[in-house]
């Protein structure tokens, strides 16, 4: 008698989750091509084959104010999908990061007696780490992608799964510095900065002015000097080009090759989050830079239990790229981080090694494989 095929809904919201959950899709789908998926996710995930209910991605935000805008929505999404869980036969529900949306899901699965597996775990060890117990009560099984969090975990008896980062996959250069430079009609020969002001328009529209300002300062004292701009597939090119507008500056916006582009920079001004990491698995010197409105900023100061924000520092637990943060995130401070670090080629040496360090804790490559491994494991024990 033929076995009956097995289906799975997955939940994630914003570009990196969207990312890295078609990634475990595609793993998943080749050990086993008979498994069905649908949920909630971004354009990554359709393209990989997931029945999508809505885009999540599109209501990707940060910070009290911006989640009480967009409320309505969210509920929206939320009721669609336990929906769609009640009126589906399945195996498991996969909820990739997005804790805010995701754990309060695990909750409503349990009361189903759905199974759920948590891929990227919320950041706990940073602030709520009594969310942990939450997690022990809601989670069947959880995996992580960094070293540090198996151990936070150990300390409140959990045996969590550590696959490695899905990012050490994904990377890939395809042309060589000089060669993208070229493409673009820019020198090789000038000093090339990248700016990656994030994936979400309301991160875009306070960082992006800050790091142009720091750009405007630097070309006017040093004239070698040239910038590409990393746009995140869920920015529209037209929003970035609208802070262009009123400057003059030698500067390109790098589309759909954001991994060639970063590699073909000197040095960065990286937004927090994902992209610190993925600046750092290319050994690319960089300032991390955040703000947010000062209600969401007074919270956090509340809650937060870590010293840097920089998810490259968090991981090496220590600072060993500059940060400018809220009240320091302005073009002034974030240009004199980063001439402190072009005009002093130890320094570039020294961080380099560091962020190579970084790296090689992120484990080897194939995380998306082992991931999707405990995902069947667990939906056929």
């Amino acid at each position: 008698m033929e076995e009956p095929k097995k289906h799975l809904i997955i939940v994630a919201g914003e570009a990196s989750g969207d990312m890295h959950a078609a990634h475990l899709v595609e793993a998943i789908k080749h050990l086993d091509a008979s498994i069905t998926f649908s949920g909630l996710g971004g354009p990554m995930m359709k393209a990989g084959g997931v029945q999508l209910y809505d885009d999540l991605t599109k209501m990707a935000v940060v910070g009290f104010w911006e989640v009480v805008k967009y409320y309505k929505n969210i509920k929206k999404a939320f009721d669609l999908v336990l929906s769609k869980i009640e009126a589906t036969n399945i195996d498991a529900v996969i909820l990739v990061d997005y804790p805010g949306f995701n754990l309060r899901l695990a909750r409503e699965l349990k009361k189903r007696h759905i199974k759920v597996i948590y891929y990227i775990s919320p950041q706990v060890w940073a602030w709520k780490e009594k969310r942990v117990y939450y997690i022990k009560k809601y989670i069947d099984r959880m995996l992580v992608l960094f070293r540090f969090e198996k151990e936070f975990y150990a300390k409140f008896g959990m045996d969590v799964h550590f696959v490695g980062h899905p990012l050490m996959d994904v990377i890939k250069i395809h042309n060589t510095k000089e060669r993208f430079l070229e493409d673009r009609a820019l020198s090789v020969d000038k000093l090339t900065i990248g700016i990656l002001p994030g994936s979400r328009e309301k991160e875009v529209k306070t960082l992006l002015p800050i790091m142009l300002d720091a750009a405007s300062i630097l070309e006017q004292e040093f004239p070698q000097v040239q910038f590409l701009i990393m746009r995140a597939p869920t920015i529209e090119r037209s929003f970035i080009e609208k802070y262009l507008k009123n400057r003059i500056l030698a500067c390109q916006i790098v589309e759909d090759t954001t991994y060639d582009g970063i590699n073909a920079c000197d040095l960065c001004m990286v937004a927090s989050g994902t992209a610190t990491l993925e600046t750092a698995i290319l050994q690319k010197p960089m300032v991390v830079v955040y703000k947010t409105s000062l209600f969401t900023w007074i919270l956090a100061k509340l809650f937060v239990k870590i010293k840097d924000i920089g998810l490259v520092n968090i991981v090496a637990k220590k600072r060993i790229v500059p940060e400018c943060v809220q009240f320091q995130a302005t073009g002034g401070n974030i240009a004199r981080e980063l001439k402190d670090i072009f005009t002093d080629e130890l320094k570039i040496a020294e961080m380099k090694t560091r962020l190579k360090t970084v790296k090689e804790s992120l484990g080897e490559s194939g995380a998306s494989k082992r991931a999707a491994e405990e995902v069947l494991k667990s939906i056929r024990s």
